[in-house]
């Protein structure tokens, strides 16, 4: 089965990383509820201005469903766009970019 994911970037709103870990929790935690797929981590620009979600699994679409919830109800997101990948990360893969928020 092919690995799909759903990648995340967006504003970071605070000035510390306690806000990020906390939704990368929420994020986890709706994701086990949901029953399949990961979050795979987090990349964060060194001035803590911009921030990259990484979620992985077999149905992208539902992944994003899942975390678009959850990215909804973040203070500290801001101007968030997600990449939804159908695929394996290779040339011709479809994907599509969406606003969140």
């Amino acid at each position: 089965m092919s690995e799909q994911a759903v990648i995340i970037r967006f504003k970071y709103i605070s000035s510390d990383l306690d806000a990020l870990h906390d939704l990368e929790d929420k994020l986890t935690e709706a994701i086990d509820e949901a029953g399949e797929g990961e979050c795979d981590g987090h990349d964060i620009t060194p001035d803590l201005a911009d921030a990259t979600i990484y979620l992985y699994g077999p149905d992208a679409e539902f992944l994003f469903v899942v975390a678009q919830q959850v990215i909804e109800q973040a203070d500290c997101v801001g101007d968030a766009i997600a990449t939804i990948r159908l695929g394996p990360a290779e040339d011709g893969v479809p994907e599509r970019q969406t606003r969140i928020k």
